[in-house]
């Protein structure tokens, strides 16, 4: 089944190809954590709209499958979602919507178990997809789900880089461990940073991120680099109520400050060549 559907997935790269010559395409970034409630949607929403706020033409697709709410945070009533995609009753360009800042927001489907576990036909059409976006993007963001399941797991390989989100609490560091390793068995040169959220201040950030990058070092032979910390900001989960992104309700708070700096590195990385492109990689990860 795995390699039927890298056989299908494969095709459809050699049908575009063609169409996709001279075409640019978008780095892809995903943002992941290994348990639920670390922050992980909020960053990636502002990063998004701080992004957009650049002037980067930024795509936040919401593949947090089954428990999707970036527009939700957006204050956003989506008339398609991602589901009505994958399920063929809408083309990706009809699910778009724009997000506050500019950027461009792909709705996810909340609340259907089905989408949690996409089949064989349904991952190829979203994928084949997907690889018109690259032509039009600088940066694509992809908000998975939390863990490490299949799915997850396919889009964290297929991307250019890794944004692992985790707090200082000792289930959340654990977690994270285990997304980094199960990344690094299957992309031994993947891409990951490490980004520490609510932490009093950045020495905190510091010792959380050493701490994980020590255990990675011994057992991996990798050493995750540290994107930065957001610290504990009484505006964040104000902005949250209020479904509004924090770098736009209250933008010249510490945790805004912070999130624009982690913008303006990953703004630079945006601008490198990328590799071979979303749906090439994804091919390749389910041809494994």
């Amino acid at each position: 089944m795995i390699l039927d559907q890298a056989q299908a997935l494969r095709g459809i790269v050699q049908q575009e190809q063609a169409q996709a010559a001279g075409n640019g395409q978008a780095r892809v970034l995903a943002v992941t954590s290994g348990k639920g409630g670390v922050g992980k949607t909020t960053i990636a929403v502002n990063l998004a709209v701080q992004l957009a706020l650049m002037g980067r033409q930024v795509v936040l697709l919401d593949a947090d499958l089954g428990t999707a709410n970036a527009d939700v945070l957006c204050n956003l009533t989506p008339a398609g979602t991602l589901a009505h995609v994958v399920a063929g009753y809408k083309p990706l360009e009809d699910a778009i919507i724009e997000g506050p800042g500019g950027f461009r927001l792909i709705p996810g489907a909340s609340g259907l178990a089905q989408m949690a576990a996409l089949g064989e036909y349904e991952r190829r059409r979203l994928m084949q997809q997907m690889r018109r976006l690259e032509a039009t993007s600088d940066l694509i963001l992809i908000d998975t789900g939390a863990g490490v399941s299949p799915n997850v797991l396919g889009f964290l390989v297929a991307a250019d880089e890794v944004l692992v989100i985790t707090t200082p609490e000792p289930t959340a560091i654990t977690d994270a461990y285990a997304v980094i390793k199960s990344v690094v068995r299957q992309k031994e040169d993947a891409d990951i940073r490490l980004l520490v959220n609510e932490v009093r201040d950045e020495a905190e950030g510091r010792v959380v991120y050493e701490r994980i990058a020590a255990v990675c070092q011994r057992f991996l032979n990798l050493s995750p680099r540290f994107a930065g910390h957001v610290p504990l900001d009484a505006n964040v989960p104000l902005s949250i109520r209020r479904r509004r992104p924090f770098v736009l309700e209250s933008p010249r708070t510490p945790a805004s400050e912070s999130l624009r700096q982690l913008v303006h590195r990953l703004d630079r990385h945006a601008a490198q060549p990328p590799g071979e492109g979303l749906l090439r990689r994804m091919a390749a990860w389910l041809g494994r």
